[in-house]
């Protein structure tokens, strides 16, 4: 089986990588829409055009099932891109219902990061209703951080500075859970950590994720069967050099293993 990960850019394989810790033994292709990256800043016509047809570049590629790695893409484009192919496709949207449930009983508020397109789009405010009965919720953009995270900028002091900047006017008392509302920021979760108070726990969408695609896989009888093992990755831009960032990219989340934990404790 070939299941193929759409992202904007290289924070997709923060999903990738715990769908290959979760699901091994199959085929991975990768595809960066580096041509278009961030999509968090552009508007929602421009995002979906370049979705289909990065979408349709991979089909060519034989894939047997997509995840759309990308919760701004997700809110745009999956349910246009299910009525338009047969195959198992699974997206993303910020943690917040599991954020909200394991922050309940604390009395303390939860803070989502994500992109400004994904926090103006409709999907996501109806998805804090749904589940924060309490009003416990607040949103911060952070625009930026997609930029650095595609220009492998992760120096402690420069990124530190970052976030401190952009927490500067929150109390973080008041807060025990914070969401990783973009596929890029977990590339930061080992920075956070180090950053932000210790009672804070820190949650992003992988792991449900694929767990989705697990289920969807096992209900429409795909699970089982071995392929090579292979992870082939793919840019819009066709750019050699870009490809290479992409792999050391992957290494770098692969060797942080910053997804153990959840799959673990899960």
């Amino acid at each position: 089986m070939k299941i193929g990960f759409l992202d904007s850019g290289i924070g997709g394989l923060t999903v990738m990588a715990t769908a290959i810790q979760m699901l091994p033994g199959q085929d991975y292709l990768f595809m960066a829409d580096n041509l278009h990256v961030p999509y968090g800043t552009k508007s929602k016509e421009e995002v979906r055009a370049y979705i289909l047809e990065a979408v349709e570049t991979m089909v060519g590629e034989g894939m047997d099932a997509l995840v759309v790695a990308c919760n701004t893409a997700t809110s745009i484009a999956v349910a246009e891109l299910r009525t338009m192919y047969s195959f198992p496709i699974v997206g993303m949207e910020p943690a917040v219902k599991p954020a909200v449930e394991m922050n309940r009983k604390t009395g303390k508020r939860v803070l989502v990061f994500a992109t400004p397109l994904t926090l103006q789009q409709p999907k996501y405010y109806a998805l804090v209703s749904r589940v924060d009965d309490e009003g416990i919720v607040d949103s911060l953009p952070l625009p930026e951080l997609v930029h650095y995270c595609e220009e492998l900028q992760f120096d402690k002091s420069i990124m530190s500075d970052y976030f401190r900047s952009k927490l500067a006017d929150y109390d973080l008392d008041r807060y025990g859970m914070i969401v990783l509302g973009c596929t890029h920021y977990p590339f930061y979760k080992g920075l956070l950590r180090e950053i932000l108070p210790p009672h804070i726990q820190i949650i992003d969408g992988n792991v449900g994720t694929v767990k989705r695609l697990m289920a969807l896989l096992s209900r429409v009888g795909m699970v089982g069967g071995v392929r090579s093992g292979s992870v082939r990755f793919m840019c819009t831009g066709n750019d050699a050099a870009y490809i290479e960032k992409t792999r050391t990219a992957f290494e770098l989340i692969s060797e942080n293993n910053v997804q153990n934990e959840e799959i673990m404790n899960e």
